[in-house]
């Protein structure tokens, strides 16, 4: 079987840089489609079910990071297995110690001939791994197989999305107060984080939900994750974070999807695929 794979990259000459060179290193590989923005390349990701993806990360519009946590939830699993997740970066050498401390397959812009061996190599060896037995059903990830590319996924998405550009920072209280907009915006609050039930990514602003009401910050959700107690606070979906303690109780719909409710608060939330492992034991 010709192993495909997916090209996300919004500068046309570092694409067909990357393309050239895959085609020197994995001349078996075929190239099914190259995306200039992460919409485009989620939306020919669905259509072509490629194996490999090489996403860039930073992206007009939905970026690398949004478009794979997209991906993550909507990927057809009953078609075919979630395919191998690839960072294309321009970060420096803070980026490269971190994606390797991790084991994280990522590859630096200009491409460098000998890195993107390694980690053809390992996409070589994933692939060949996901390969079905000649008993079972061809295509169809078990649901073990799924759990671990999931894993690896949440792995890569944390990795790169919490500034793995950067030195690590000493770590910090977490935080005890908010300051934070009235819907209005005309009056700012201070909120206490004993309140908040949930954080949810809107447009430019977080939105800050209490029982009762509703503040909005600028402070972007990946940068408000580092200063919010991990035990307290559960990431649920790439644009929401909730207290695990209000959590009332766990929905599955008709399509499989969980949504949670908390207490004090009326509407449902969705639940990404990629933390869904938080609420099996329920």
């Amino acid at each position: 079987m010709t192993p495909t794979a997916l090209i996300a990259e919004d500068e046309p000459l570092l694409a067909q840089a990357l393309k050239a060179e895959l085609a020197a290193a994995w001349p078996e590989l075929q190239i099914v489609a190259t995306a200039g923005d992460g919409r485009s390349a989620v939306r020919e990701a669905l259509r072509l079910l490629p194996q490999v993806l090489f996403f860039d990360i930073r992206m007009p519009g939905l970026d690398g990071l949004g478009a794979a946590a997209e991906l993550a939830d909507s990927w057809p699993t009953d078609e075919a297995p979630m395919p191998q997740l690839v960072f294309v970066t321009a970060y420096d050498e803070y980026a490269a110690r971190a994606f390797e401390a991790e084991a994280i397959d990522y590859v630096l812009k200009p491409v460098q001939p000998a890195r993107l061996q390694k980690t053809v190599a390992r996409l070589q060896q994933a692939l060949a791994a996901q390969q079905p037995s000649s008993s079972a059903s061809p295509a169809v990830a078990s649901d073990e197989a799924l759990e671990q590319t999931l894993a690896q996924w949440r792995q890569v998405l944390t990795a790169a999305g919490t500034g793995a550009a950067l030195p690590a920072a000493a770590p910090s209280a977490p935080l005890r107060m908010i300051a934070a907009s009235d819907a209005g915006g005309s009056t700012v609050r201070m909120v206490p984080i004993d309140e908040v039930l949930y954080f949810e990514a809107a447009d430019k602003y977080l939105r800050v939900l209490t029982a009762t009401h509703e503040y909005l910050i600028r402070t972007p959700l990946k940068q408000l994750l580092t200063q919010l107690d991990a035990d307290t606070f559960w990431q649920v979906h790439r644009a929401v974070v909730v207290r695990s303690a209000a959590i009332e109780s766990v929905h599955r719909d008709e399509a499989g999807k969980l949504h949670l409710t908390l207490r004090g608060r009326a509407e449902k939330i969705p639940v990404s695929r990629l933390y869904a492992h938080l609420f099996r034991a329920m």
